[in-house]
């Protein structure tokens, strides 16, 4: 993707985020708002609001899961560890807690998301969904992100957002038809192979 392309997606990915933050604005205050009344909120048009959802109830099933995941500050506030694999478990234990409170949400959520994908049509470079796990996953990383070159940070990054969210879950729900607690044993055991295959060679002395 050239200069333009980014920027474009990038913006793109800025209104979406800006139309669900004005959707959870209208609703902290008890609203029940319409598209019209998110999209006024979001200063874009009615018709722009469109292009990112299929309606305003996909649009406030979504909005409704932004309100349920803490920001990442708020998230490590109170955490003084600087070790990856306990950073990452706060991160799955989180959101798998809000996956499992808000679990019709978020399976009409991915409902909603795959529609669009097998619909076809429209801006490719609009997002079907937010991306809420990666910036909490770059978070937990970040204290001992020297831990790791470069290369092997950005994929140990894109793998632990295979195991930590929603699709994991579905996959040991209604795939494996695992217990719950059997399925966070498995996604610990997973990010501490992961992280420790990812750290840099130690040097002996």
């Amino acid at each position: 993707m050239d200069g333009e392309g980014a920027g474009r997606a990038n913006q793109r990915r800025r209104t979406r985020k800006d139309l669900l933050q004005a959707a959870a604005r209208l609703m902290k205050h008890g609203q029940n708002p319409s598209l019209e009344e998110i999209a006024d909120e979001a200063m874009v048009s009615r018709a722009t609001a469109y292009r990112y959802f299929p309606g305003v109830e996909a649009l406030l099933v979504e909005a409704s899961l932004d309100l349920a995941v803490p920001d990442a500050d708020a998230l490590f506030r109170n955490d003084s560890s600087s070790d990856p694999v306990e950073r990452l478990n706060l991160v799955d234990t989180t959101l798998h807690d809000m996956i499992l409170a808000n679990e019709p949400s978020l399976r009409m959520m991915l409902v909603h998301s795959l529609q669009r994908v097998v619909k076809g049509g429209g801006d490719s470079d609009i997002p079907p969904r937010q991306n809420r796990r990666s910036p909490l996953i770059e978070a937990a990383l970040k204290p001992e992100r020297n831990e790791f070159d470069p290369a092997a940070l950005k994929l140990l990054h894109k793998a632990l957002a295979l195991i930590i969210g929603t699709e994991g879950i579905v996959v040991f729900k209604d795939v494996l038809q695992t217990s719950d607690t059997e399925a966070r044993k498995v996604k610990q055991w997973a990010i501490r192979a992961l992280v420790d295959a990812a750290r840099k060679p130690r040097r002996r002395t």
